[in-house]
């Protein structure tokens, strides 16, 4: 008995939904629809043959994409004489193939699910993208294929780099396939990979005082969160003689070399934004994705560098935003090669962070600490002078009470009163009386 399964599909007549299956067969394992048999495999014939395959074949070449025409055949055929249309389908080697309409999404994209046509999930979306693309996450075909780049045209057009279709290729933007990649996606105003920024209250995160999200063409996040930074990279002024010299707090060079790390090596196949968290003492520059397999940390800090997205980078080369691969992490250590604090990098498997110290905040915090100690010693030093005052007045009058304190070292009640209770405390003095007649004895 002809039953329909996986790989067979009857139809009584041509209907619009045929290209579902069609779009069904191509993900899946390939398959044949009949067009003019019943549901029970029994023929019922085709009114008009040519007018059938004339639909068939302009459903396949209009409203399928990528390009399925190679990899589908329709012809006509006689089944328990009857005329019949036959459209047979191989599996496609550019999966997922998606209603044109619709875009690569569960409602454009199908699969064969025993004997019926149903939308893929997102999983099995990502998976054959995975499976026909590899596992550059830049190469692999967007999803998103209604994509616009006038920032980024902005961008190439100011560094005098023309920006056509040709060089769309070139960059890698649209594959072979004639379709835009994720390196188009994320260079394009529909990109949804953001950089999230945050100012805090201190050294801590308890309390906001700004924030900020971007996203849109990388190249756009670039100009806007190095321009936000900038706004908190303030500007001090130190004297030497009648020389002005104002200091950032943060080299601006590190700023951008940290920046440009965190987005040209982060790894998009993650949805998690980039974080940039900018407090009192120190901006921190979270990235997701952690080092290259076979590179450690030590290889970065000397300058080797191993590209998770190459395409990326060389279009950031090529705008001139960066200069060599692996100069990244040395220019950011030469930025604080004149000062006692250093940038520090850490890694783990899934992230990776760059923390740059506010030089001001720190130079200020060590001048304050050798002036509390200067002024902790001067203290120290004249409170041992009161003390040998007061001892010498009380081994002269044999005792003394606070009216004496008060008047032989020129404080107040209250400062008297502590001093007293303090020598008291310390077994220096002993106290006799009570209220009026309380009195203060060397203690021998």
């Amino acid at each position: 008995m002809f039953l329909e399964n996986k790989t067979t599909e009857f139809k009584r007549e041509y209907v619009e939904d045929i290209k579902n299956t069609i779009v069904a067969f191509a993900n899946s394992d390939g398959g044949t629809l009949y067009i003019g048999v019943n549901d029970d495999g029994i023929a019922c014939g085709v009114n008009n043959v040519d007018d059938t395959m004339l639909r068939v074949t302009n459903v396949i070449r209009d409203t399928i994409r990528p390009d399925i025409t190679m990899f589908a055949e329709c012809r006509n055929d006689v089944m328990n004489e009857k005329p019949i249309v036959c459209v047979t389908v191989q599996r496609g080697t550019a999966r997922p193939y998606y209603l044109r309409g619709k875009g690569i999404r569960p409602e454009g994209v199908y699969v064969r699910q025993g004997a019926s046509t149903v939308p893929a999930t997102d999983t099995a979306i990502l998976n054959m993208i995975k499976e026909t693309g590899g596992d550059s996450y830049e190469a692999a075909r967007s999803l998103n294929q209604n994509l616009t780049f006038n920032k980024a045209a902005d961008f190439f057009k100011r560094r005098k780099i023309v920006f056509g279709k040709t060089q769309m290729h070139t960059l890698h933007l649209i594959g072979e396939d004639d379709m835009y990649t994720n390196l188009a996606f994320l260079l394009s105003e529909q990109c949804t990979h953001m950089i999230k920024l945050a100012v805090f209250e201190g050294s801590k995160k308890s309390v906001f005082k700004d924030r900020r999200e971007l996203s849109g063409s990388l190249l756009e996040q670039l100009e806007e969160a190095f321009n936000y930074i900038d706004r908190y990279n303030r500007t001090r002024a130190e004297f030497s003689g009648l020389d002005r010299l104002d200091m950032r707090d943060y080299p601006p060079e590190a700023i951008r070399e940290a920046l440009l790390n965190a987005i040209v090596h982060r790894d998009y196949s993650f949805s998690a934004a980039t974080l940039i968290s900018i407090f009192e003492d120190r901006i921190e520059f979270v990235t997701i994705g952690g080092l290259v397999k076979g590179i450690a940390l030590d290889d970065v800090m000397l300058g080797v560098s191993a590209l998770r997205n190459q395409y990326l980078a060389a279009i950031f080369y090529r705008l001139r935003l960066i200069e060599a691969y692996g100069t990244g992490i040395l220019k950011i250590n030469e930025c604080y090669d004149d000062y006692a604090v250093k940038p520090m990098i850490e890694t783990t498997d899934n992230a990776f962070k760059i923390t740059l110290p506010n030089t001001n905040f720190h130079a200020e915090e060590q001048k304050a600490s050798r002036n509390s100690k200067t002024s902790g010693s001067t203290s120290l030093t004249k409170k041992k002078e009161r003390i040998n005052i007061v001892l010498e007045l009380c081994r002269s009058k044999g005792s003394i009470v606070r009216s004496d304190v008060e008047m032989v070292l020129g404080v107040s009640q209250s400062t008297a009163i502590l001093l007293l209770r303090e020598l008291t405390d310390d077994g220096i003095l002993i106290k006799k009386g009570k209220t009026k007649n309380l009195r203060y004895y060397e203690n021998k």
